[in-house]
């Protein structure tokens, strides 16, 4: 058990034959007061500055917990979106080199089409110039015969000599 001020002002020491000056001891005894009640004010003071330092220190031990907790989460979701857009811009690409190979297809598809076309137009042209030739030499063979001579030297009938 801890003395208080008050104890030590209500101490009561027995009397003897040639103790000590009873002034001199209750002088003291004042002294001893005031600088233990002092002390327990002071002890109180720092006991109090100890609690509300130790109430900071938790909360900023508090604060740190959550920030830590926070910096992990950051970046278990920074990673997460990292994995996301690394298998979106997977799906972009084999999307796009899917189309590409679609394009490419139907371009292959359509050249060819083009070229069997161009083919046929060849063919037909070439038909065409063959008959054309035959045809042109035909008549030149026609022009060349002497029926035509005959036909100049022929006059004119009648009936053409009445249309002039």
């Amino acid at each position: 058990m801890s003395l208080s001020p008050l104890d030590i002002h209500n101490k009561e020491f027995s009397r003897r034959i040639r103790g000590y000056d009873e002034d001199e001891v209750n002088d003291f005894l004042d002294e001893i007061i005031k600088d233990y009640d002092s002390m327990l004010r002071e002890n109180k003071e720092l006991r109090n500055q100890l609690v509300t330092l130790q109430e900071r220190l938790d909360h900023f031990m508090n604060i740190e917990e959550t920030l830590s907790k926070t910096i992990i989460v950051a970046q278990e979701a920074a990673d997460e979106l990292k994995i996301n857009a690394k298998k979106e811009a997977e799906l972009i690409v084999k999307e796009a080199e899917k189309n590409a190979d679609r394009i490419i297809n139907e371009s292959l598809g359509k050249s060819r089409k083009v070229a069997l076309e161009v083919e046929e137009l060849k063919k037909q042209a070439s038909i065409y110039r063959t008959r054309f030739r035959s045809l042109v030499e035909a008549q030149l063979e026609l022009l060349k015969q002497d029926g035509w001579e005959s036909l100049e030297s022929r006059e004119p009938s009648l009936e053409a000599r009445e249309i002039y």
